[in-house]
């Protein structure tokens, strides 16, 4: 998490949790589908440190729903216990098999492809 949160680093934050609460139940994407879909390929880094910071915005964030570009749940020890980021998936029905979403590429939610601007 960045130690110095400025106006530039909280807008980012902002344009990434939209993106994010746009993807639906059931669905998952990944820290650089989401900064690609936000024109900043290449900070996949800032977009975990942004669901990290997740927990106080509102209205929510489902940051469970991002996981890395192989369905690794490699975001799970910023939760309330290890096992709360795939207990969340498996709620929505998806299904996590050695901290790895199972059919990650049928799942995956592509917000170049799904957001549909009017």
């Amino acid at each position: 998490m960045p130690q110095n949160l400025n106006k530039t680093t909280i807008d980012f934050f902002e344009m990434v949790y939209a993106v994010v609460r746009l993807i639906p139940r059931g669905r998952v994407t990944s820290y650089g589908a989401v900064a690609n879909s936000i024109g900043t390929k290449g900070t996949s880094r800032m977009v975990g440190w942004a669901m990290n910071a997740s927990h106080t915005a509102r209205p929510k964030v489902p940051a469970h729903r991002v996981v890395n570009r192989n369905g690794m749940l490699t975001g799970k020890h910023h939760f309330g216990n290890n096992n709360e980021m795939q207990m969340l998936l498996e709620k929505e029905g998806i299904k996590v098999a050695e901290d790895k979403v199972v059919e990650f590429k049928k799942l995956f939610w592509n917000p170049l492809i799904e957001i549909k601007i009017k």
